[in-house]
């Protein structure tokens, strides 16, 4: 059984000097996002698509240490300078994660919040954690999106 949590396992925000339509089209490119996060490393998109829209798919890359392991996401909302974000599945079926990036502006520029929702069914998250080493999710992924935040930060303020 997969249990929806209702507040999201790990959250980070920062507040960027740059517009929130130019930091959401940073984020909703699958292939500039990988270069800012810390596991995810690369994507092909999947079923002739080939840009950030409801439904289109991605194969993601992911990396952590000498492991490597590939999911499926599907965009499930892309609302420009608002939200952007996406259900991760491993082979394709199982759910693992949903990633949300929500954009608020302010006089300078934008708020970036940036949330995951742990998805796994209970009987997943030991084979999943074995495939990929992170033993301690939550923890691990607010870590992951700090850094992800700073470099979209750097990124969207030195572009």
């Amino acid at each position: 059984m997969c249990v929806t949590q209702a507040e999201p396992g790990a959250t980070g925000r920062i507040e960027i000097g740059a517009d929130p339509a130019r930091v959401y089209r940073l984020v909703s490119d699958p292939g500039v996002l990988a270069e800012l996060s810390e596991e995810y490393t690369g994507f092909r998109w999947l079923g002739g698509n080939a840009g950030a829209r409801v439904g289109a798919r991605f194969r993601g890359v992911n990396r952590r240490g000498l492991r490597r392991w590939s999911t499926v996401s599907t965009i499930t909302d892309a609302d420009e300078g608002r939200r952007f974000a996406f259900e991760v599945r491993s082979m394709s079926v199982i759910p693992v994660s949903r990633w949300q990036y929500d954009f608020a502006a302010t006089g300078e520029g934008c708020v970036v919040t940036e949330s995951t929702w742990d998805r796994r069914p209970g009987w997943f998250r030991f084979p999943s954690a074995l495939a990929t080493g992170g033993w301690r999710r939550a923890a691990d992924n607010r870590v992951n999106i700090a850094t992800t935040l700073r470099r979209l930060k750097e990124r969207a303020e030195r572009d």
